[in-house]
């Protein structure tokens, strides 16, 4: 018996419209669900990307076919990478570059896997990397 992966990350953001609409530019990142003040989910590959406001998750509860989720939400920025196809991260510059995002800073690990990093509008630290850093 093991886990055997992540299948969501959460982010958390009190204003989620920015969110929607910078996250939304993103390549292979999709809308699958929102609640306008609650919530924006995103699918990213075969794992989600859950951004909610935590000013409502963790004050109001949430019952699904009667059952309570647990209040969550945290304050402040996050950080979290994303993995990205070989040999693309010229391309993922320049498609930062042309929708003006700023990259904050690019980082060669000892293995050779390079890491760009760069801010959503929250603050949040996002990563996108080769695959490679963790192999």
């Amino acid at each position: 018996m093991n886990i055997t992966g992540i299948i969501e990350t959460c982010l958390y953001a009190e204003d989620l419209l920015p969110l929607k609409k910078f996250y939304q530019r993103l390549p292979g990142i999709s809308l699958v669900s929102e609640e306008i003040g609650r919530h924006v989910f995103f699918r990213c590959g075969s794992q989600m990307l859950l951004i909610f406001n935590p000013d409502h998750t963790s004050h109001e509860q949430t019952l699904v076919n009667g059952k309570k989720i647990p209040l969550h939400g945290s304050k402040g920025v996050s950080h979290i990478a994303f993995t990205i196809e070989k040999n693309s991260s010229s391309r993922w510059k320049s498609m930062l570059k042309n929708n003006n995002i700023d990259i904050e800073s690019e980082v060669t690990w000892p293995n050779g896997t390079v890491s760009i990093y760069f801010r959503d509008p929250a603050g949040n630290s996002l990563e996108i990397m080769e695959p490679g850093l963790w192999e």
